[in-house]
């Protein structure tokens, strides 16, 4: 058997191998978007509590920690902590009560005058657009009015960003919330849980709980992600708040029109603005 011949079963192998890949991840997606579908059906039927009041009265915002129910503690619910210390810090962390209709557990809240849903979904992470979906429609909140909490492969632990819309990045729980929403201008707070190192694989790390050490830095982490949410949700025309102490906010990037060099509005209200903050030195 010459030499061409090897390479051309080795390159068909390999052409092979990646179509199947491709089909599976493809088929993957399609069936987790007719899940998110088939659940979204439910219709919403109005009530005249608290629920209607937040529904009609001033300005609303909803803050969403991504995650899989039941496991608290592992780095792909991280969201889902940041939310409790938030929860924390207003005061409410007794206040969760569970929500059938939107599928997860809710707090009502306010941050000057800004009526806020705190909102743990008890969906797993592939489909949590669903609740946040249900949510958003419930207490009458657009999209962007949204805030996702969500793990970061693509930072380390102990730095977390702020991007306004775009993509999901491969976030499985974000594209759900993309999905369900039908838009990606919701705000997103990524907190960087680093990516496995060895041969652990991603799907394992994510899964996996923190170390001891690693604890220290969530710590840090929780109490400036807060600091972060909170000052985003209290500014009224929605610009970056100051940086915590060791922090740095990047520059605004403003996309340029080709044709005239001016910001284009839907680009001025799409632009991306990332804060990446030291939680220890």
């Amino acid at each position: 058997m010459n030499k061409e011949t090897i390479l051309g079963k080795f390159f068909h192998s390999l052409s092979y191998f990646f179509k199947k890949l491709l089909n599976f991840v493809t088929m993957r997606r399609l069936l987790t978007r007719v899940i998110n579908r088939v659940l979204l059906y439910e219709p919403f039927k109005p009530t005249m509590g608290i629920e209607a009041e937040i529904h009609t009265e001033g300005r609303r915002k909803l803050v969403v920690g991504l995650g899989n129910p039941g496991m608290d503690g592992t780095r792909h619910s991280v969201g889902m902590a940041v939310l409790g210390a938030l929860a924390a810090r207003l005061g409410v962390a007794d206040r969760w009560r569970g929500d059938k209709y939107v599928s997860g557990e809710v707090i009502l809240s306010e941050v000057q005058q800004t009526n806020v849903v705190l909102l743990r979904p008890r969906t797993l992470m592939n489909v949590n657009g669903v609740s946040v979906a249900k949510a958003a429609g419930k207490f009458g909140i657009k999209p962007e009015d949204i805030f996702l909490v969500h793990d970061e492969l693509d930072k380390p632990l102990g730095k977390i960003a702020v991007k306004h819309g775009g993509s999901a990045r491969g976030h499985n729980g974000v594209r759900s919330c993309v999905d369900c929403l039908q838009t990606d201008v919701m705000l997103r707070l990524r907190v960087g849980i680093g990516r496995p190192t060895g041969k652990m694989s991603v799907e394992r790390h994510v899964l996996s709980r923190f170390t001891s050490e690693e604890l220290k830095v969530l710590d840090q982490v929780l109490v400036q992600s807060v600091d972060l949410l909170l000052s985003h949700i209290s500014q009224q025309d929605a610009q970056f708040p100051s940086s915590p102490a060791g922090g740095g906010l990047a520059a605004p990037k403003r996309k340029q029109s080709s044709a005239s060099g001016a910001e284009e509005p839907a680009a001025a209200s799409r632009r991306k603005h990332e804060a990446d903050v030291d939680s220890l030195k």
